[in-house]
């Protein structure tokens, strides 16, 4: 967002702030639960496919008999 004038990001932010407000609690919170259950795991967040793959080949070291 391009800003050209703070009274114009004052209005937006004073915007944010009220519909924040205004939004029920348990709204808020159920908004937060759906974010955090639609986030990918962090191996997968941080190393791609490659970390995911390597995850797998070393669970699948543990599982097999020695």
């Amino acid at each position: 967002m391009a800003v050209e004038k703070p009274e114009d990001y004052i209005k937006f932010m004073t915007g944010k702030v009220v519909g924040y407000i205004e939004t029920p609690q348990e709204e808020r919170s159920e908004k937060r639960k759906k974010a955090k259950a639609a986030k990918e795991p962090w191996l997968t967040r941080w190393f791609g496919l490659g970390g995911f793959a390597i995850a797998q080949w070393m669970r699948s070291r543990d599982i097999e008999p020695k």
